[in-house]
């Protein structure tokens, strides 16, 4: 069954309904308000009226009028020129939330696109069909202009598209000759279409809504990795208790904390008296900083959709006021400044497990240096830390803010810019160092408790150690240590 695409603001669980959806249709509603605008421009154009965009160069060139018999190529030009990206394509599933995002705001009516212009996309959607679309070009204020010009430019039978074949692989063939294949006509662009279609922050909303998926998916595990590097070093469970977490006031710090007492619900070593009354901070401190993640999540969802539905193209079109407003919808800055943000939280979620590694290696709590069999012959998971710590520096370097960064563009016209897609373009980065981090830490929990022959888990991590040790076991003795730390990568992998 088709999954229904209304105008207007989605949630998060509906936005991931949908992009999880095999076909969407749009609804009879979306498509009253996209031929509503595309009649409503049809007669502005008629009217002779000056508007930037539609009979008008662009940017800087938006002084220079275009001549009524030249609107069409107007249109296509500039698809074709500002497809100027460069670097690796991104992947087919962050392309997948652009063409949802860009047909959202398409159907809130406020574009004036045609409407066989949001069906081809529709089309591309439903049959599976994602566009190569380079990575770097955008400057997040224009909206993504460079990344949507590829993306679009399919649509005219150009460009490229790529497609699952029957192995499951991504393969890359001309639009044209898919286009041909499926018996469709490339799309004659109309006045201001071209415009629209790649002004907008679909990809710094892809980005984000990617970026959100994995960080959610990694909050939940690190909780989990967390509660056996606690086991591992028979630490205590008073800094998770609720009404520690009530007092400070901070709905995130008591999710994670919440978090950390389901896994470790029943677990039989918290029963256990020691000597010491106090842990490190990187395990007494857990919900405070995961916390902090949690929040940054909620702010980036609450912002995502918003943004995901949003009409951020320009100029925007009233057809109920009969207005036409050139404005700055298109700039990045609300979503640059949370992906900043979640950088930040995303990284300290690394950093942190880092901390409890090196904590586990340290010769402690009764566990053997560097966790090896026999300490001086053998050097353990020493070097492990060495790679973890290496991963820290780079995310903290990734880390720093994007969006306080700004480039003049197109001949000083565009003086302010958000950098919002360079900002997501990190996040990725970061949140794959992240998750290697917490492989890391898994690999080393888990030899840890090798090391104690009654742990005393509670059910939940006896699950997780479990399934763990089907992909990696503890070793005994020295051994490679880099294929084993690829396979815990790849077990946190969403």
């Amino acid at each position: 069954m088709d999954h229904r695409l209304e105008p207007g603001r989605q949630s998060w669980p509906d936005l991931q309904a949908l992009y999880a959806a095999d076909r969407i249709a749009l609804s009879d509603a979306a498509r009253t308000n996209v031929a509503r605008a595309h009649g409503f421009l049809m007669e502005v154009v008629a009217s002779g009226q000056t508007v930037y965009g539609v009979n008008t160069g662009f940017g800087q060139l938006a002084n220079v009028r275009v001549g009524a018999d030249q609107l069409h190529q107007l249109q296509e030009n500039i698809l074709r020129s500002h497809a100027a990206g460069l670097g690796e394509p991104l992947p087919p599933e962050i392309v997948r939330w652009m063409l949802l995002f860009k047909v959202c705001g398409l159907i809130r009516g406020h574009s004036g696109v045609q409407p066989q212009t949001v069906d081809r996309l529709v089309d591309f959607y439903n049959e599976g069909l994602m566009p190569v679309v380079p990575r770097q070009g955008s400057l997040g204020a224009s909206g993504d202009l460079a990344p949507l010009s590829h993306m679009c430019l399919p649509l005219m039978g150009e460009g490229e598209l790529m497609q699952r074949n029957t192995n499951g692989e991504w393969k890359t063939r001309p639009a044209a000759d898919v286009l041909q294949e499926r018996g469709w006509s490339p799309i004659d662009l109309g006045p201001k279409e071209g415009l629209a279609l790649i002004n907008g922050t679909q990809m710094m909303s892809a980005l984000l809504a990617h970026s959100l998926q994995h960080l959610e998916h990694l909050w939940t595990e690190a909780h989990g990795i967390a509660s056996l590097s606690l086991a591992a070093f028979e630490g205590l469970d008073a800094p998770f208790h609720p009404a520690v977490h009530e007092l400070r006031q901070h709905a995130g710090q008591q999710a994670s904390a919440a978090e950390m007492r389901s896994w470790l619900e029943g677990a039989a070593f918290l029963r256990e008296t020691h000597e010491w009354v106090q842990d490190p901070y990187s395990f007494r401190c857990i919900p405070q900083v995961y916390g902090a993640l949690r929040t940054a999540l909620d702010r980036g969802i609450e912002t995502l959709e918003g943004e995901a539905t949003a009409v951020t193209d320009n100029p925007i079109l009233l057809p109920e006021t009969g207005e036409v407003i050139s404005a700055g919808n298109f700039h990045g800055e609300p979503l640059a400044v949370v992906l900043d943000h979640l950088k930040v939280a995303a990284s300290e979620l690394g950093t942190m497990s880092e901390r409890r590694i090196f904590k586990l290696l340290s010769g402690t709590r009764g566990l053997p240096p560097f966790l090896a069999s026999d300490p001086g012959l053998d050097s353990g998971l020493m070097i492990v830390q060495y790679t973890a710590a290496s991963i820290v520096a780079r995310n903290k370097m990734r880390a720093m803010p994007a969006s306080v960064d700004t480039i003049d563009s197109s001949n000083g016209q565009e003086d302010h810019v958000s950098m919002g897609a360079n900002a997501g373009l990190q996040l990725l980065a970061v949140i794959q160092g992240t998750q290697e981090i917490l492989g890391c830490e898994l690999l080393t929990a888990s030899q840890a408790l090798h090391f104690r022959p009654s742990p005393g888990l509670s059910a939940k991590q006896e699950a997780f150690i479990e399934r763990f040790h089907q992909a990696v076991r503890p070793q005994d003795g020295d051994v490679e240590q880099s294929s084993r730390m690829r396979v815990a990568h790849a077990f946190l992998a969403r």
